[in-house]
């Protein structure tokens, strides 16, 4: 039996550190900065806001699937190999973006860096626990690998405009550049320990994973696409959708019927895989609140992306907080209690974000972006290490297909419910303008009091009457579309935490069946001192 790997000394463990917090910040940024400043690049390339957000299809497409075969890339050919090809790639594509003009060459190159930033993920992770000793690796390493991989695109929001302030796209590209060529040097500086080499490729892995690409290519393109073209008014999302389906379809057949699957579909299926599947999708899901929503919510009253820094300044400080009380309180018996205040915890803040107005401004919505960012740091180091567990208790060939979950789960669960969220306030938006406008008439007394008024304001720079009155109607129309956005937000925000509610209830109730179980089958209700050490 081979001895457990002991840990580094404090001086080796420290740049181990710094290579995980820097690959995991170029993975991150490289999206956020994307996600972040899609109008600055669409009119850098010449193209509209609407064009440029093929830009974001063409980056998650590749990160949605590609982690399924990279895991047993890296079994076959080594980590080393892995490794250094892997940040090579991303180097190499991040130098090739400095110089990209138009919006075809940026689509092209965007696929590119999805494809070659999707091991980056998997190295800040390797990086991260590789100097720990393995007590520490789940309770230390898995949560601040987590903290800079999901705090990566809150933090570009928050550089992003000091960045365009200086020099435009191209700061943003030469950061991601610098980033990249940080990531080579402590790659090949600091070597992960060997790992065995298997042969673990088959040639029917490629079919599998073809047709698993297109499936969840097609969903992230449709999500993606759907709340901008909008559903029903273009064909083909429809269709692509239904290939989507029917390529999965294909997949599942294909890997039930295999010996040594790519995919263990049986085992992913099995009640405890599945329920924890959908909790992880359902929590992405959730969040979307605050990646989607507040960022679009103040875009839509018209304040811009240097408004914004302080809120997300704090919501990085939130999730490094959360990231310290999951290393400080996560223990095995601890989990479903942590799940559930991270789902009070994300009910308050989005109650709170319901009661929006015109008016609010990111300064008040601090305090409930904060409860959110926390709780998503409580929620997912949790969760992810009672998957671990329950893949290695299988064992290790289990691990593939339990990365594949949370991968999936989370990269599928953030496109589909940004999509969901997008939709559903662009829904609701339309419905709340159209009561608004029967109610704001231009023969109205309130209505033509409230021109008059304006048009008399305007009087000191604006001689022409008509002209005053045709402004004063424009401004009015302006602030009932923007009432109509905070109307639909609201809507959303409360939808969430009605969601929020109902798991946090979901999981009360399973708590309660697990301990009326154990009472009626006289097991003890608590964890023995020795299970709780």
């Amino acid at each position: 039996m081979t001895a457990a790997p002991a840990a580094f000394p404090v001086h080796r463990a420290l740049p181990y550190f710094a290579a995980a917090t820097v690959l995991a910040l170029s993975q991150g940024l490289a999206q956020g900065f994307v996600s972040t400043n899609l109008p600055q690049f669409a009119g850098d390339l010449g193209s509209t806001t609407t064009e440029a957000s093929w830009l974001m299809a063409a980056y998650m497409v590749p990160r949605a699937s590609l982690p399924i075969m990279l895991v047993k890339i890296r079994t076959q050919y080594g980590l080393r190999r892995f490794a250094e090809i892997g940040v090579a790639l991303y180097v190499i594509v991040a130098f090739i973006s400095v110089w990209v003009e138009d919006l075809r060459s940026a689509i092209v190159v965007q696929f590119l860096s999805g494809v070659a930033s999707a091991p980056l993920s998997t190295l800040a992770f390797l990086y991260m626990i590789e100097p720990l000793s393995p007590q520490w690796k789940m309770r230390l390493g898995l949560p601040m690998a987590l903290l800079f991989l999901m705090n990566a695109p809150s933090l570009a929001r928050v550089i992003s405009p000091a960045l365009i302030g200086d020099g435009g796209l191209t700061a943003v590209h030469l950061t991601a550049l610098g980033m990249a060529m940080c990531s080579v040097a402590l790659v090949f500086l600091l070597p992960l320990r060997p790992v065995p080499h298997q042969k673990v490729i088959q040639k029917l892995d490629f079919v599998s994973f073809a047709l698993i690409a297109m499936g969840f290519g097609g969903i992230t393109v449709g999500f993606l696409m759907g709340p901008i073209h909008w559903w029903t008014d273009a064909d083909w999302i429809g269709l692509l959708l239904a290939g989507s389906v029917l390529s999965l379809a294909l997949a599942v057949a294909i890997e039930l019927r295999r010996e040594t699957p790519l995919v263990d579909i049986r085992w992913i299926c099995s009640p405890a895989i599945l329920h924890l599947a959908v909790t992880l999708f359902l929590f992405r899901l959730v969040l979307s609140e605050q990646s989607t929503g507040a960022p679009r919510l103040f875009q839509a009253l018209g304040m811009g992306p240097q408004q914004l820094v302080p809120l997300f300044v704090v919501i990085c400080v939130a999730c490094v907080m959360g990231a310290l009380a999951c290393i400080a309180w996560m223990k095995p018996q601890r989990l479903p209690m942590m799940h559930l205040c991270a789902l009070i915890l994300i009910a308050a803040g989005a109650f709170m974000d319901a009661h929006s107005s015109i008016d609010t401004r990111p300064e008040q919505m601090i305090v409930s972006q904060a409860l959110i960012g926390f709780a998503g740091m409580l929620f997912m180091p949790p969760a992810m290490v009672a998957g671990l567990t329950a893949a290695l208790a299988r064992g290790p060939n289990y691990l593939l297909s339990f990365i594949i979950v949370f991968l999936s789960t989370q990269s599928l669960g953030g496109v589909v419910g940004s999509g969901l969220f997008t939709t559903l306030v662009n829904h609701r938006q339309a419905l709340h303008l159209q009561i608004l406008n029967e109610q704001v008439l231009p023969t109205d007394p309130a209505t033509m009091s409230a021109i008059a008024a304006r048009a008399a304001a305007m009087a000191p720079q604006i001689g022409d009457g008509a002209m005053r009155r045709a402004q004063a109607m424009a401004q009015i129309a302006q602030d009932t579309s923007n009432q109509a956005y905070v109307l639909a937000y609201n809507d959303a925000y409360f939808i969430t935490f009605l969601i929020a509610c109902a798991a946090a209830a979901a999981l009360l109730l399973h708590l309660l069946r697990d301990w009326l179980a154990a009472r009626m089958n006289g097991a003890p209700t608590t964890p023995a001192p020795e299970a709780a050490k």
